[in-house]
C-alpha cells in the first residue's frame, strides 16, 4: 500500500469529477444549464501536466461521474419493472456508464494526441467533441441521451440556431467556450500550464468566441419574433392529449384491462366537447392488440364513434410472417367512424427494453417488456399519418432522441410531430424532465410542435420556437387541449441534417493528417 501515492492519484483526478458533476447539474432535473459553458474547465485545466495516458483516465472519470449521476435512473427501472437484482441494476447502469465515459476519455486523450497551436485548441476540442457525440448517436444503435446541447432546452435565444446546425451545434458553443475559459485560466495561471500562452493567443480565442457567442445570440433574438409571426398566421388545430395514468404493475394486468380502457374512454368523452381534430393515447395504451382481439377493439371503436373526432393510439401488434409471428410497437390513426387510416411501426427499437440484440447468444438475458413478445422495427419510409387537413410524424418513445427521425418525417410532409412514450418505468426520477427536454430541440430543428402523449407524464405541447406551451405533471391523471400552430417552412437543418458533426469528424482527420505531416518534416529537418 503507498498511502501517500493513493492521495496524490485522488486529488489529480479530483477536477475531472468536479467536472463530471457539473456537467449533471446543468441538465434537468437540477437545469442550472450556465454550468455547462464551465463544467469542462477543471478537467481541461488538470489534464494539462498529465500524460496522453492520464488524461484518457481524468476524461474517463469525468465521463463515468457524470453519467452515474445523470442516468441513475436506469437502476430503479431494471429492477422494479425488470425484476433484475439490485447488484445486477447496479451492474447494469455500471456498464453503460462505462462505455459512455470512453467518449469523454477519449476527447481528453485526443486532446492531447492531437495537442493542436494554442489558438486554434479551442475550435479543434469543440470538433472533437462534436465528432464524438455525432457517432455516439448512431454507434451501436446509437444513444444520444446527454448530448450537451439537450442541457440548453430552456435556453430560448440560444437553441435558436438548432434549425441550422441541429442540437450538435449547440454542443459545438458549449465546448468553445469551455476551452476558451480554460486557456484564459492557463493564461492568468501560467505555473498551471507546461508552456506559456501568449497574450496575441489569447486575444485571438477570445475575439472569435465571443464573436461566434454573439452572432448566434443575435441569431436567436432575430429568429423568435420571425417564427412568432409565422405561428399567429398557421392554421392551429385543436389536438388533445389523454394521459391515462396507468401504473406499470397493473398495465399489462388482463384484470385491470376494462378499467384501462374505461378510463381512457371517458377522458376522451369528456374532452370530445371542445371538438378537437385529433385525441392523443400514449405509447401502447391499449394493453391488447387492436384489431386482433375483438372484444376489447370493439369497446374502444365504441369510444371513437362517439366522439366523432380522430384518434391516434398506441397499442403492440403482429403479424403473420412465412415462417412466425412479427410483433410491432404500433400507433394507429382512426377516423371518426373508427376505422384504421394509417398505422407506424417503431423503428428504432430499445435494446433489451423491446428486443435481444443477437437472441442466439443473449437470450438468457431476456427483455424488460416481456408482455408484448420480442418487437420487430417497421419500415423506415417515415410516412406522417393524416387527419383532417394536416399530417403528424410519429416518434414512439425513445424515438424521439434521434433528430434523423423527425427530419424524415418533416421531410415527408409532416406539418405536427407527435411523440408518444410510456414513462411510468422511470418512476419519480429525472429521467422523465430529462426525455421531455429532448423533443424541445426536435421542435426548434424543424420548425414544427411537438405534441407528447406519456401515460405516466410528462405530456405536454411544444412550439416550433421550442416553448413548452403547457405540461402535465407526473403521476396525474389528465386531459389537456390546446390549439397546435402548423408550420410548412422546411429549415436548413432538416433540409440537410448534421453537416456540423460530418464537418467536425473531417476536420478531426485533417488535424491529425497535418500533425502527422509536420512529424515527417521535423524529422527530415533533423
Amino acid at each position: 500500500m503507498h498511502p501517500k501515492k493513493n492521495l496524490f492519484v485522488l486529488i489529480s483526478y479530483f477536477p475531472a469529477l468536479v467536472s463530471g458533476f457539473l456537467l449533471t447539474a446543468s441538465f434537468p432535473d437540477c437545469n442550472l444549464y450556465f454550468l455547462a459553458f464551465f463544467a469542462l474547465v477543471p478537467l481541461m485545466v488538470s489534464i494539462q501536466s498529465m500524460t496522453s495516458k492520464q488524461s484518457f483516465y481524468a476524461g474517463f472519470v469525468a465521463g463515468f461521474g457524470h453519467y452515474m449521476t445523470l442516468i441513475y435512473w436506469i437502476v430503479p427501472t431494471v429492477t422494479i419493472y425488470g425484476g433484475l437484482h439490485p447488484l445486477l441494476g447496479m451492474s447494469t447502469l455500471a456498464l453503460l456508464c462505462l462505455y459512455l465515459a470512453l467518449y469523454i476519455g477519449g476527447f481528453a486523450w485526443l486532446m492531447k494526441r492531437l495537442d493542436p497551436p494554442k489558438v486554434f485548441m479551442p475550435i479543434m476540442g469543440a470538433c472533437l467533441w462534436v465528432g464524438l457525440e455525432y457517432i455516439r448517436t448512431y454507434a451501436l444503435t446509437g444513444f444520444p441521451w446527454g448530448v450537451l446541447g439537450y442541457s440548453q432546452y430552456s435556453n430560448q435565444t440560444l437553441v435558436q440556431i438548432a434549425d441550422l446546425t441541429g442540437v450538435l451545434g449547440i454542443s459545438f458553443l458549449i465546448v468553445l467556450c469551455n476551452l476558451t475559459l480554460a486557456q484564459l485560466v492557463l493564461y492568468l495561471a501560467p505555473s498551471l500550464a507546461p508552456s506559456k500562452i501568449s497574450w496575441r493567443s489569447i486575444s485571438i480565442i477570445l475575439c472569435y468566441t465571443l464573436a461566434l457567442v454573439v452572432a448566434c445570440l443575435a441569431y436567436g433574438r432575430v429568429r423568435l419574433p420571425e417564427i412568432d409571426r409565422l405561428i399567429q398566421a398557421a392554421p392551429k388545430p385543436n389536438i388533445c392529449v389523454i394521459q391515462g395514468n396507468i401504473s406499470q404493475d397493473l398495465k399489462w394486468d388482463k384484470t385491470f384491462k376494462n378499467k384501462t380502457i374505461e378510463r381512457y374512454g371517458n377522458l376522451s368523452l369528456g374532452v370530445a366537447k371542445t371538438n378537437p381534430d385529433l385525441i392523443i393515447w400514449p405509447e401502447t395504451a391499449l394493453p391488447f392488440y387492436y384489431g386482433a382481439d375483438t372484444l376489447y377493439s370493439n369497446k374502444i371503436d365504441v369510444y371513437v364513434r362517439k366522439a366523432k373526432t380522430h384518434f391516434l393510439v398506441g397499442s403492440p401488434a403482429f403479424e403473420r410472417g412465412k415462417e412466425n409471428l412479427k410483433f410491432y410497437n404500433r400507433a394507429y390513426m382512426l377516423n371518426p367512424l373508427s376505422l384504421v387510416t394509417g398505422t407506424y411501426d417503431k423503428t428504432h427499437l430499445v435494446p433489451f427494453g423491446e428486443y435481444v440484440p443477437l437472441q442466439a447468444y443473449l437470450a438468457f438475458l431476456g427483455k424488460i417488456t416481456q408482455q408484448a413478445g420480442n418487437f420487430s422495427a417497421g419500415d423506415t419510409t417515415f410516412t406522417p399519418l393524416s387527419f383532417k387537413d394536416h399530417r403528424t410524424g410519429v416518434l414512439i418513445c425513445f424515438e424521439i432522441l434521434f433528430p434523423s427521425i423527425a427530419r424524415a418525417f418533416v421531410k415527408n410532409g409532416a406539418d405536427i410531430l407527435t411523440t408518444m412514450t410510456n414513462d411510468a418505468w422511470f418512476g419519480v426520477t429525472s429521467a422523465a424532465r430529462q426525455h421531455f427536454s429532448i423533443a424541445v430541440l426536435r421542435a426548434v430543428e424543424n420548425r414544427r410542435s411537438v405534441v407528447r402523449a406519456a401515460n405516466t407524464g410528462i405530456s405536454g405541447f411544444i412550439d416550433p420556437r421550442g416553448r413548452i406551451i403547457e405540461e402535465t405533471g407526473l403521476f396525474t391523471t389528465a386531459a389537456i387541449t390546446r390549439p397546435v400552430p402548423t408550420l410548412k417552412t422546411i429549415s436548413f437543418y432538416t433540409r440537410h441534417g448534421d453537416l456540423i458533426g460530418m464537418a467536425a469528424l473531417v476536420a478531426i482527420c485533417l488535424g491529425f493528417m497535418v500533425k502527422g505531416v509536420n512529424n515527417i518534416f521535423r524529422r527530415i529537418q533533423k
